[in-house]
């Protein structure tokens, strides 16, 4: 068979199999690998400096070089045993963010989104092994404690050792969905979470870790 008519025989069926749950203002067949140059997406992180970002403390958790957004702690930190956040300058509500993430050994990390209606508290994506559960809970829900319905147990299976994995987290209303390499792994509702808010990346406190970042971009979902 001719290659243009086996293209055309395929592609109805790669549509058909597309996740339900991507947004529709940014379409599964317009994100290509990174989506930081995709249509309706906009790059979170410039590759060179914290631009766009904040933080607090004069310990260096967070740097940035060659397009890589490190987080470390470390044991001569002033503040070891309570870590650090980073958060975007601004805040946002219906998104899908896509970032690449690479670590080695145990860590504690995670990506925030939202605030409940008292504007204290975000849910957590985790990354890593969770300080509580002593068990990595990669791509699974914290929100104070980690609800059996949100969490990612393919992930294990799914998940690149000391490589880069490509994660997929879309907070679209009260539902919470992430993909992981390409599939999705966990898919949370929590109407708790109402108000916009920076999006965040955590170092964990009492932990030595490095955890890396790169091709950050975010997706508002009108």
């Amino acid at each position: 068979m001719p290659r243009f008519l086996l293209l055309a025989a395929l592609l109805p069926l790669a549509l058909a199999a597309a996740p339900e749950n991507y947004p529709v203002s940014v379409p599964v067949a317009a994100v290509p690998h990174p989506a930081v140059d995709a249509p309706g997406f906009t790059a979170l992180f410039n590759g060179k400096d914290l631009a766009g970002w904040k933080t607090s403390g004069a310990d260096a958790f967070w740097t940035a070089a060659d397009g890589v957004l490190t987080g470390v702690n470390d044991l001569a930190f002033k503040d070891y045993k309570k870590g650090n956040m980073l958060y975007t300058e601004k805040s946002y509500q219906d998104v899908v963010i896509e970032c690449e993430c690479r670590f080695s050994g145990e860590i504690d990390s995670g990506i925030m989104v939202r605030k409940d209606a008292a504007g204290k508290k975000d849910i957590q994506m985790q990354i890593g092994v969770s300080r509580s559960l002593k068990k990595d809970m990669t791509c699974t829900f914290y929100v104070g404690k980690y609800p059996e319905a949100g969490w990612a147990p393919k992930v294990p299976a799914l998940w690149k050792n000391n490589d880069w994995n490509k994660i997929r987290f879309q907070a679209k209303g009260d539902t919470y969905t992430v993909w992981l390499n390409g599939e999705q792994v966990s898919n949370y509702v929590d109407a708790g979470y109402p108000q916009a808010a920076p999006v965040g990346l955590q170092v964990h406190g009492g932990v030595k870790m490095k955890v890396e970042y790169r091709n950050i971009a975010i997706g508002e979902i009108k």
